[in-house]
């Protein structure tokens, strides 16, 4: 296979892949199995209008939701079909230098090559610091996520604002910022004329299937890219779904999803902790619904746990990274002590 094959197939690799059916999913960075309840009754509640198109009245209304949920305007929200697609329209921007912050989510990267532009890749060594990032000073749009797929680092604040340039745009993949507690390095809330933000409504509310998402940034940016989109880019259910997760109640829940997660990733690395000794690495400080775990020397450990009826995902395809470290989800403690078991049997 050649390099740049190799390269490609690296990039689209993501980790539904590695989540085969009849797996304990550790895989994918879904919380939970379904959508609650109350959302699901607010998405079936819209079935009987999917007969006609989605207005623009509707689609400024769930602007004006999310504007009101991170303290923005409406001008300042684009809603996508998934934050995914929010690297596509990036690429419309037509840098000449794209900067990707590695380790990171490879779909950026792929968009951005997809479209011709040059991209440099800008690999951060461990402990996988944003402040440790040499970034050329020539690029003009550089991409970065935080917290940061797959090592689940929370970058502060100051360390994206010190990559601030002239003519450069940043934009920042917050796809996991809402199960951080209170949010704190979020630039969500804060307009600046160069900084573009993806959020995901995916993970928390385990609505993969429906890709919702949006984008917050500049007025003339968000314009702009928009007018590269087809008709109608965001469903009747999308909308529906993305208003539903920007009430206060919606938001007091996902304040107890955040508190449980918080609590189930403790769990998982103290008692990860104990295997410290037979080798497994964990990153931390870990801020996010998953933990990176590396062990040296070990390319065989997903495999091994995969024969065990375990799923991992496979670190091999984000650069900057090697086939002994895999990426794991926080699950609730039954499902963690499934994994825990099996990879002590593994060691």
């Amino acid at each position: 296979m050649s390099a740049d094959r190799q390269l490609w197939d690296s990039l689209r690799h993501h980790g539904d892949v590695d989540a085969s059916e009849g797996l304990l999913d550790f895989a994918v960075n879904v919380h939970g199995t379904a959508p609650p309840e109350w959302l699901q009754r607010r998405l079936a509640s819209r079935l009987s209008d999917l007969a006609r198109y989605p207005t623009a009245a509707e689609d400024l209304a769930v602007r004006e939701a999310v504007a009101q949920r991170h303290g923005r305007t409406p001008d300042e929200v684009l809603l996508l079909s998934g934050a995914a697609e929010g690297f596509s329209l990036v690429a419309h921007l037509s840098p000449r230098c794209a900067a990707v912050v590695h380790p990171s989510f490879t779909e950026p990267e792929f968009a951005l090559r997809q479209a011709g532009i040059a991209v440099h890749q800008v690999v951060v060594p461990p402990p996988f610091r944003l402040a440790d990032a040499t970034v050329p000073n020539d690029a003009d749009l550089v991409v970065l996520g935080n917290p940061t797929n797959p090592t689940s680092v929370l970058h502060p604040r100051a360390d994206i604002d010190a990559l601030r340039r002239p003519g450069r745009v940043i934009v920042v993949d917050e796809a996991f910022s809402d199960v951080v507690p209170g949010e704190p390095e979020t630039l969500a809330g804060i307009s600046l004329p160069d900084v573009l933000v993806l959020r995901s409504l995916t993970k928390t509310w385990a609505i993969a299937g429906l890709r919702c998402g949006y984008m917050l940034g500049s007025p003339a940016i968000l314009a702009e890219l928009a007018r590269r989109r087809p008709h109608w880019p965001v469903g009747t259910l999308q909308l529906e779904a993305i208003r539903a997760c920007c009430t206060p109640e919606a938001l007091a829940a996902a304040e107890v999803i955040t508190q449980r997660i918080g609590e189930d990733r403790k769990y998982l690395i103290a008692e990860l902790r104990q295997s410290e000794s037979r080798g497994v690495g964990i990153v931390e400080p870990a801020d996010a619904s998953f933990l990176l775990l590396h062990v040296s020397g070990r390319p065989d450990l997903r495999h091994r746990l995969k024969e065990r009826g375990i799923a991992v995902r496979r670190c091999d395809t984000f650069p900057g990274l090697s086939d002994d470290y895999v990426r794991v989800a926080v699950r609730e403690r039954e499902a963690a002590d499934a994994l825990l078991a099996a990879i002590r049997e593994v060691l």
